[in-house]
């Protein structure tokens, strides 16, 4: 059966509009639409040698959050302003962008990185689990890996138990070929185009 959607006050809520004859409840405001539950979510992969690129990336977050998802942006190696999970900048209603409650920015593996890693991991593994977000975008996840910070293996597990709708983004160098082979999309970022 085909539904009307209509737009509301607000364009980024569809509701579907009853029939006189129609038995089936409308759906209560913060529901998602049955619909919009069907449609499986992405892996992308965006990847580079150099580490410039997160505003390309961070883009696609802002335009997903303004068309009404809900956005996660976590970044893993920066911190610096007295974040962590307790104290994210909201960027609007539907973007929240988090970074690791460490000092400065991680270059390497010590003690106060690994728990300020370690305390981000815990959180976006939580959401994930509790599907909070629409699309969670994951910066710097690759280094994180290659570093030690965060296990490979607990990477693959969110990725294989996260919600089926879920999107996901991933940037970093040096992404691992298991992420790279479970990707829907891979985007490598390049200065030069050598044939």
């Amino acid at each position: 059966m085909v539904q009307q959607l209509r737009v509301n006050h607000n364009p980024r809520r569809l509701s579907r509009i009853p029939a006189a004859s129609d038995p089936r409840p409308r759906i209560a405001k913060g529901d998602r639409h049955p619909f919009l539950q069907a449609i499986e979510g992405s892996l992308q992969v965006f990847t580079s040698v150099h580490r410039s690129f997160f505003t390309n990336v961070m883009v696609q977050a802002l335009r997903s959050a303004d068309q009404g998802m809900s956005v996660l942006v976590a970044q893993f190696l920066k911190g610096g302003i007295d974040q962590g999970p307790e104290h994210m900048t909201q960027m609007g209603q539907n973007l929240d962008w988090v970074r690791c409650g460490y000092s400065g920015c991680i270059f390497e593996n010590t003690d106060d990185a690994q728990a300020a890693v370690n305390e981000l991991w815990d959180y976006v593994k939580s959401v994930v689990q509790d599907d909070k977000y629409s699309l969670v975008m994951l910066d710097e996840l690759s280094l994180a890996i290659d570093y030690g910070l965060i296990p490979e293996t607990e990477v693959l597990e969110l990725l294989e138990q996260r919600p089926s709708q879920m999107d996901i983004i991933l940037t970093g160098p040096k992404m691992p070929y298991s992420i790279l082979s479970m990707a829907d999309q891979v985007t490598e970022f390049r200065r030069e185009f050598l044939p």
